[in-house]
């Protein structure tokens, strides 16, 4: 599949997981283009454009693939699309929504609280890749285990906060099987609390889109961990992998996953007009088939409500993340987040292009260093600047 400039829209870029840098000059400019997908990082100039409005089709086969999704109304339960639902598949990342479903029922039990401190095992300590980088011995509060497990899918924090809750990981897992087939989901099983694979630990869309319905009305003073856009820990930035959170009108969270067996899996929520509906895309290929076929998806969901359609934004993946040329530790104390052509937070499109020349390649830019924001209302001459700009080079990495 490509775009209007014949670039390629799927994306290698993963949403969990750790990132290498590297360092370009560009010279920012705003100019008029069309969407776009994928980060490039060669050419001599970039012009950056505010996103296009995108409306996409919702029956768009060619982002749908061999997937499976479900999408349902969280409040009555009204399936609204579905594609292999009960096809069991490997969660990965997403079982975190069952491990922050205990976790959420134990604080309001009394077993734990937010402010409780999480000891970090040998084994916790070693959970591999995307992570805190606990170490063993050290500790850690509930809190900061929740949001590390929304925000960096931390495998180090899920497995601590099982063995908090569990006195083991294995025992916790066999909680969370038998929690999950009290709430219905017959097709699930647990043999973890982060999702890292294991050839016994499956579940299905119809499932998890139960659980995801579920998270919402039995923990509803909870639910605002799932739309945090940035963890603040130890010094460090950890943004939030969500992608809806970042382009679709109405999306307010829920958790993305991957491994190489699961494929990309994600379950989202969205409400408009006091309608919310619930989500979930499994196996997919891609960042942009899974993100576009979950958009799709629920902007069938909402029209067949009876919700009047939202203009949204093309597919953001992962970001460019720009800085001035200052040393690191002063990196992000400046850090603007760019405004988009509707006059709400989102990201900004890149085009690189030699002087003068046609365009070459196309990306993202989601953070804008200056001395004054750029706004909708800002003219080219006003927001042109030179840039130290930090491209991030995603990898796929285990959930």
């Amino acid at each position: 599949m490509k775009n209007n400039f014949g670039f390629p829209t799927s994306s290698s870029e993963v949403n969990d997981g750790p990132a290498r840098r590297t360092a370009k000059i560009f010279r920012i400019k705003i100019k008029a283009l069309p969407a776009f997908d994928r980060v490039y990082k060669k050419g001599l100039a970039a012009s950056l454009v505010l996103s296009s409005v995108l409306a996409i089709d919702s029956a768009r086969a060619q982002y749908v693939g061999n997937v499976s999704a479900f999408i349902e109304d969280a409040r009555t339960g009204t399936v609204l699309a579905q594609i292999n639902p009960d096809l069991q598949r490997y969660p990965a990342s997403l079982t975190k929504l069952m491990t922050l479903y205990m976790a959420f029922q134990a604080l309001h039990g009394g077993q734990i609280s937010l402010d409780q401190s999480v000891p970090v095992s040998v084994r916790a300590a070693t959970r591999e890749p995307s992570k805190l980088g606990l170490v063993p011995g050290s500790y850690i509060t509930v809190e900061q285990a929740i949001l590390g497990l929304v925000t960096k899918s931390a495998n180090d924090a899920a497995c601590a906060l099982g063995e908090l809750i569990g006195g083991d990981e294995m025992r916790f897992a066999a909680m969370m099987t038998a929690q999950a087939h009290a709430l219905g989901m017959s097709s699930t099983t647990f043999r973890n609390a982060s999702g890292l694979p294991d050839p016994e630990q499956v579940t299905t869309a119809r499932d998890l889109a139960t659980l995801g319905r579920r998270l919402i009305s039995d923990f509803p003073q909870d639910y605002h961990y799932f739309s945090t856009p940035v963890f603040y820990y130890h010094g460090r930035e950890i943004p939030n992998h969500n992608p809806m959170l970042r382009f679709y009108p109405g999306a307010d969270g829920m958790k993305t996953g991957y491994t190489a067996q699961a494929g990309l899996n994600l379950v989202a929520s969205a409400i408009r007009e006091n309608v919310r509906l619930v989500g979930v895309v499994m196996g997919a290929s891609s960042n942009a088939q899974r993100t576009r076929t979950m958009a799709d998806l629920m902007d069938q969901g909402f029209q067949d409500e009876g919700v009047a359609p939202v203009e949204r934004r093309a597919i953001i993946p992962r970001p460019l993340i720009i800085a001035r040329n200052t040393p690191a530790s002063r990196r992000h104390e400046l850090r603007l987040y760019a405004a988009s052509g509707l006059g709400k937070k989102q990201p900004l499109q890149v085009a690189e292009a030699p002087r003068g020349g046609r365009l070459k390649k196309l990306g993202i830019i989601h953070y804008v260093l200056a001395r004054t924001p750029i706004t909708k209302h800002a003219k080219p001459s006003e927001i042109s600047r030179s840039v130290h700009s930090a491209a991030k080079h995603g990898h796929r990495s285990k959930t």
